[in-house]
């Protein structure tokens, strides 16, 4: 896979992928523009290279058309703020919208293309549309990790047709850091995992148990693979058709040598929100109808046990229901004794990012991952689309 550093971009219209896909409040401001400040490494290579800078991203769900509510303007002015320079705001990605800020562009330049999925081309990976992307680059960059999983016409059929196609600096940084971690990891290999569904793990699961030596699990979906011991969990949330699956992953663990940590007790609730009663009790002792809702002290401990020996860890999935605040004391201190390890610490998902910034250890983590499907999907052992594309584009050379 070709890199940014192994391309000449003097003079060359740069198009750079990258994913801005940032929250905004109600009244249109960015309200964490960390997406932004990852892909500046690249974009600022670019442009100190002499590059005539084409950016382009997806922004919400627009469902194949124009809407103002997902316009990539707040993202403009921020990424100039951010630049030092001015960034012009196409009013399209293609044809006479994006041609009109794009023609006579000089070194040194910045363009916005606006957002990707106003066109239902991109999410169909449509040759036209990536044609019509391409014919705006001299180069192409794939800075985007986070949409690396989606074959989308960006970051997939774009490469048919760009003269050249390479990796951008985030890019490459996530590729390297998970090889780090999963391919030839420093030993012992610990990964947390944790969220709600067992179901949506469990290709990751299965494929860890072909590389780690201790699974911590988490998180509503540790209630299946307690159920499947026997244990009864009240009300608590649980896939009733992930029990086998359950058994058969405790199963592997134990033939295979690999220690298995589960909750030993919860903060338990009579329902879910904020102003319930909440209990800490054994996972045996979960009254009638409540639901576990984080993990408790004891676990906390268990964990952390488990953890201090840890030379290399990767972790996807909050402890429990963290964005609740009588909920996240497991999260918290799961992520406070991750940032304290001696370790390669790895943080993959949108939620489990969430918790750490709001442990306050966002800056003691090794690395934090941008994509949470691409990072589960490298997790599973499943290719990237948009990787094998580079890949592809890299082998048969220019078009």
């Amino acid at each position: 896979m070709k890199t940014i550093q192994a391309v000449d971009l003097k003079g060359k219209r740069v198009w750079v992928r990258v994913d801005f896909n940032v929250p905004l409040d109600p009244e249109g401001r960015i309200t964490d523009d960390a997406r932004i400040q990852a892909a500046l490494p690249t974009l600022q290579y670019a442009l100190d290279q002499g590059a005539k800078l084409i950016i382009a991203s997806h922004l919400g769900r627009p469902k194949g058309r124009p809407a103002p509510e997902f316009s990539l303007a707040p993202v403009a002015e921020r990424l100039g703020a951010l630049l030092e320079r001015r960034v012009t705001m196409a009013k399209d990605c293609i044809g006479p919208g994006a041609a009109s800020a794009v023609d006579g562009m000089a070194e040194g330049e910045v363009v916005l293309l606006e957002n990707l999925r106003y066109h239902a081309g991109e999410q169909k990976n449509d040759p036209a549309f990536a044609e019509a992307l391409a014919a705006l680059a001299d180069v192409y960059v794939n800075d985007a990790f986070a949409v690396c999983h989606r074959a989308h016409a960006s970051v997939a059929a774009i490469t048919r047709y760009a003269p050249v196609s390479a990796a951008g600096f985030l890019l490459q940084k996530e590729l390297d850091y998970f090889a780090r971690a999963m391919t030839s990891p420093r030993r012992p290999l610990v990964a947390v995992v944790g969220g709600a569904k067992v179901s949506s793990k469990l290709a990751a699961l299965e494929r860890m148990l072909e590389k780690v030596d201790r699974i911590v699990i988490g998180g509503a979906m540790a209630n299946t693979f307690l159920k499947q011991q026997g244990i009864d969990i009240g009300g608590s949330m649980v896939e009733n058709d992930m029990l086998d699956a359950a058994g058969s992953v405790m199963d592997a663990c134990r033939s295979k040598g690999i220690d298995l940590h589960l909750p030993v007790d919860v903060a338990a609730a009579d329902r879910f929100d904020a102003g319930a009663e909440m209990r800490i009790v054994p996972v045996d002792a979960i009254p009638s109808g409540w639901m576990a809702l984080d993990i408790g002290p004891e676990t906390s401990q268990r964990y952390a046990d488990a953890l201090s020996s840890a030379a290399t860890v990767v972790w996807n999935g909050p402890m429990g229901a963290f964005e609740m605040a009588p909920y996240s004391r497991g999260t918290v201190a799961l992520a406070q004794c991750v940032a304290g390890l001696d370790a390669l610490t790895i943080i993959g998902g949108g939620d489990t990012h969430a918790a750490v910034h709001l442990a306050g250890v966002t800056n003691e983590m090794s690395y934090i991952s941008t994509g949470g499907g691409a990072f589960l999907t490298l997790l599973e052992g499943r290719p990237l689309p948009a990787v094998e594309a580079l890949d592809e584009a890299d082998t048969n050379g220019a078009r």
